[in-house]
């Protein structure tokens, strides 16, 4: 059996990793082809081309380079048609994969066409299921609602789990030598943002939110976990708040760090499950451009963009989007948050429901996404239990 995979991005490129290990685990001998970075290369992915190619986003920065982009779409498509393979998997980044997959289908029908993360359309552009629908034949979905969506628009679907459940934690020890490390006072972790728009946006924000806070609690100790292509910018902004904080870049300590805080002030994101693995409780903030603010907003289809509300079917997570994130609106509720043990319960209680949701406690993701890619392959719909 050969497979052609496409990720885009480092978190497609994380799913990627470990379907693969789930595949040459339930079927040995299974070649690949395609798309991808480190984690599908430690598998046995020869990448046609570097995956840092694909990892483009926004209007301004997608222009520039969008006739090399468009001959990568077809560079792709040729090479999986040549492969011989039986599926082409697209791994998030719809913008490019599924014009790949587009391509293919129209080239050889018999190709299955499998997209892993399904699109948002609970959220937002619900039309993109159908137009997706005529190129895809299964989706893969992190998020147990997204079924429902994909089958009415004629895809099958199953749901695998989300690969937050399958992410180590700190031990006891860890966090413990950190907290001892570090701390004089309440904890708090302050997540700005991975993009640089986002961090030049939020920082300033949440600096101000953290001078108010320090007046209450002056011996506050702030974490700030961040990654390697925006550490430095996270430095400079954070260099002028009023509580001087440590900035954390390393791996096992970031997972420490996410265990050890008494309460998160962070941009809104996937970055919400991984509070919620720790049972972090928190509080969620996020601005952008006023228009497209404002477009979002006329085009949302929820009342709340926090995944924990989603997935819990709660609204115990505060949020304060666009003209709401403010430090004055911030801060009280994160002093709140941080005083009463009932609001930290009730969020605890929540990110726990939303951890077994999303698969806590079963088969991982890769594995049980595994199951589902050669069940479509067998012919059938996914097992049972990966439903």
């Amino acid at each position: 059996m050969k497979l052609f995979l496409i990720a885009g991005e480092p978190s497609g490129d994380r799913l990627g990793g470990a379907l693969m290990a789930g595949l040459s685990q339930l079927a040995p001998g299974t070649e690949f082809a395609g798309v991808g970075g480190p984690a599908m290369q430690a598998e046995g992915l020869v990448s046609l081309f570097p995956m840092e190619e694909l990892s483009v986003m926004g209007l301004a920065e997608i222009l520039p380079k969008y006739l090399h982009l468009r001959r990568r779409v077809r560079e792709a498509a040729e090479a999986c048609l040549a492969s011989g393979a039986e599926a082409l998997v697209t791994i998030d980044s719809p913008d490019f994969g599924l014009r790949v997959a587009a391509l293919v289908k129209r080239a050889r029908p018999s190709v299955r066409t499998i997209h892993y993360v399904a699109p948002s359309v609970w959220a937002w552009r619900p039309g993109r299921a159908a137009r997706m629908a005529r190129h895809v034949d299964h989706v893969l979905a992190l998020l147990p609602f997204e079924p429902p969506y994909m089958t009415a628009a004629g895809m099958t679907c199953d749901f695998v789990g989300h690969p937050v459940v399958a992410e180590p934690r700190a031990s006891e020890a860890e966090v413990q030598a950190l907290r001892e490390r570090v701390a004089t006072g309440p904890v708090i972790l302050v997540l700005p943002g991975s993009r640089r728009s986002e961090v030049t946006r939020l920082a300033p924000v949440f600096g101000d939110v953290l001078a108010r806070l320090r007046h209450r609690h002056p011996g506050l100790t702030v974490l700030v976990p961040t990654v390697p292509h925006v550490a430095d910018l996270v430095r400079e902004q954070v260099a002028g708040w009023p509580v001087h904080p440590l900035v954390i870049e390393d791996a096992e300590r970031k997972r420490a760090a996410f265990a050890a805080a008494d309460v998160a002030l962070a941009a809104s994101g996937t970055v919400s499950l991984e509070l919620a693995a720790n049972g972090t409780p928190m509080v969620i903030a996020y601005d952008m451009n006023p228009l497209s603010m404002w477009l979002i907003s006329r085009m949302a289809r929820i009342d709340t963009v926090t995944l924990v509300n989603l997935v819990s079917d709660s609204r115990v997570v505060p949020e304060f989007l666009g003209p709401r994130c403010r430090a004055e609106r911030i801060a009280p509720a994160l002093l709140a948050l941080l005083e009463d043990a009932s609001q930290r319960s009730a969020q605890q209680a929540a990110m726990q429901l939303t951890m077994e949701r999303l698969g806590q406690g079963g088969e991982a993701p890769g594995l049980r996404a595994a199951r589902s890619v050669l069940s479509v392959l067998a012919g059938g719909g996914a097992p049972q239990e990966t439903r």
